[in-house]
């Protein structure tokens, strides 16, 4: 708020077109974000991802599909010897994306909710093995590591109500 405004600027905006609304309405059901999880990890195949996590088979089908149609995961043949042509999941472009996001839900995660022992999942820089931990850059290169130093203004896409 500005001291000349009784009301937070974003109240002047249509939240219509916002883009984490967008991305919520592909990424918020809590299963989606539980198959990407194991995309990430490796896990392609629909058994596999049903034994590992235990999501109803009619759930996960529908995940499956909803992450195929929205362009964040494509289906692979396969056939296992003597067996029907199945399909795995793979990450679009789209969908590797979105790893940044989910390592950023992992740091949260292993800050607030994990085990005494430590968090379950360690991610590593393949070249030097070291950990990795997201970072917010502005473009002009500077680190932020203050969140209370992020403003959020309207957008070239924002439309005034």
């Amino acid at each position: 708020m500005t001291p000349a405004t009784t009301h937070p600027e974003a109240l002047d905006y249509d939240a219509d077109v916002c883009t984490i609304g967008r991305a919520m309405a592909v990424l918020g059901e809590r299963w989606t974000v539980v198959v990407l999880r194991e995309v990430f990890v490796g896990n392609r195949r629909f058994d596999d991802m049903r034994t590992r996590t235990g999501i109803p088979r009619q759930v996960l089908a529908n995940r499956l599909a909803a992450l195929v149609a929205d362009g964040l995961l494509r289906r692979e043949p396969y056939r296992e010897p003597g067996a029907r042509v199945r399909h795995e999941y793979r990450l679009t472009d789209k969908g590797l994306d979105l790893y940044p996001v989910l390592i950023a839900v992992r740091e949260w995660g292993d800050r607030y909710l994990a085990e005494p022992e430590g968090p379950p999942l360690v991610m590593e820089h393949r070249g030097c093995g070291a950990p990795l931990h997201g970072e917010l850059h502005c473009a002009e290169g500077h680190r932020v590591d203050r969140y209370r130093d992020i403003v959020p203004r309207p957008g070239p896409g924002a439309r005034r109500r």
